[in-house]
């Protein structure tokens, strides 16, 4: 069972996105009063207390401690990286700072799987394919992150099948009482709109 602010985990949020869909940066952005910056790492201080936002460091420094890209321009592989070349902690959760309606129990379940799994990768999938950006890493897959950002492969998804990766299907996420629904992410002005109807 997991238990908060267990020693050997870390957090981070990844906000180092040009937000070029959205038109505006998106860390920013206030959803229910409060920015999507904000509402990710109130999130994982919930379950870490080390936690770190991989980004800019003049944009962000007054917000937290701050990791920054070592390679740049690479997307959010480059973000993984970056994170898991800094981190000390064995276990280290990933979140995107556009996924506003992932929730604490969630991640405290992944966190179980992934102590509980040998797997380097901790990851749910949904019909909409791999989440990445709200996923468990090993220290290890920096590695495997760098030597793929090397050759010029920036895509995460396809880096899964070369280590051990503990899957969590759509159908887990519902028998657990999770909806993949939580996996909205925000890139346009439209799913900003989509996103403060629902939560009125």
């Amino acid at each position: 069972m997991y238990h908060h602010h267990v020693d050997g985990v870390a957090a981070f949020v990844l906000a180092g996105g040009k937000s070029s869909r959205m038109g505006t940066d998106k860390a920013f952005l206030k959803l229910g009063g409060v920015t999507l910056l904000g509402h990710a790492l109130d999130l994982a201080r919930s379950v870490a207390v080390r936690v770190c936002i991989v980004g800019d460091k003049a944009k962000f420094s007054a917000f937290g401690d701050i990791v920054e890209d070592v390679y740049i321009d690479c997307g959010p592989l480059g973000g993984i990286q970056a994170a898991l070349a800094h981190t000390t902690a064995e276990l280290n959760f990933i979140l995107g700072v556009d996924l506003p309606f992932v929730d604490q129990a969630f991640i405290e379940y992944l966190f179980t799987r992934a102590h509980n799994a040998a797997a380097v990768v901790t990851v749910p999938r949904t019909g909409s394919g791999f989440q990445p950006l709200c996923a468990v890493y090993r220290k290890e897959f920096a590695g495997v992150a760098e030597k793929s950002l090397l050759a010029g492969r920036n895509k995460i998804d396809s880096l899964f099948a070369e280590v051990s990766t503990e899957l969590i299907s759509e159908e887990e996420l519902l028998t657990a009482g999770f909806s993949a629904d939580m996996f909205r992410n925000l890139n346009t002005p439209a799913d900003w709109e989509q996103a403060n109807i629902t939560l009125k």
